[in-house]
Order: C-alpha cells, then structure tokens, then sequence
C-alpha cells in the first residue's frame, strides 16, 4: 500500500463539503428557470390578502417595547437554565465553582438592575 498525504483527505473532504450545498442551489436555481414565467403579469405581482383589494398602508408599525421584553425573557430564560445544573451539584462543588456561581449571580443581578433603571421593564400600554 502507498501511503497517501494526510492533506488529500482534507482536500476531499473540502471538495465535498462545498460540492454538496452547491448542488441542490443549481438545482433550484435550474428549476425556476426552466418553470417560472419570464413576465408573470399584473395579477401575479398583485397583493394576494383572501381575494380581496388591499386598501390603506399594508406596513403595521409595532413598539419596540414588544422586543425589548422578549430579548430580557430570552436572556433571563436562558441564564435560569444554566443555574439548575449548579442547583443539583452545588452541594459537591468546588469552592471556585460556587464563586464563579456567585459572580455569574451577580453580573444577572447587574444585568437585571440595569434594565429596571433604565426603564425596559415598565410598560407604557
């Protein structure tokens, strides 16, 4: 047996990774082309809102408000899922992993008060 470079399993590999996405865009690409009208016409770029005419501005303007509370959810939901692993075990750590807890404990406590002083948390209906 030869023995072959360690770099042409590499290279393969590399081939193949960048081959395989490629191959169902052409296809997709190859689709549309072949399927999709050239000049699809005024009823085909028309708002389609169940048959009937739109009429008005179609753009509905929402407060940001809405994002900042799920951003803070989101945030909040997630540190509270790293905590319980170390609620389960926090009886057998190690004295540096009780003070990294602590430290995380407080910069969520910074985080959350920040947030409160700010004004994210109070809701302006």
């Amino acid at each position: 047996m030869t023995e072959s470079s360690p770099y042409l399993f590499l290279s393969v590999l590399l081939g193949v990774a960048v081959i395989f996405p490629l191959i169902p865009i052409a296809l997709a690409r190859g689709w549309s082309l072949a399927f999709t009208p050239l000049k699809p016409g005024i009823e085909k770029n028309a708002t389609y809102e169940c048959g009937i005419a739109t009429t008005g501005s179609f753009r509905v303007q929402f407060k940001s408000q809405y994002y900042v509370y799920g951003i803070i959810f989101l945030i909040f939901d997630v540190e509270a899922l790293f905590l319980i692993p170390i609620a389960v075990a926090f009886l057998d750590l190690p004295i540096g992993a009780v003070v990294a807890t602590f430290v995380f404990m407080l910069l969520l406590f910074e985080c959350l008060a920040w947030a409160w002083f700010k004004g994210a948390l109070t809701w302006d209906g």
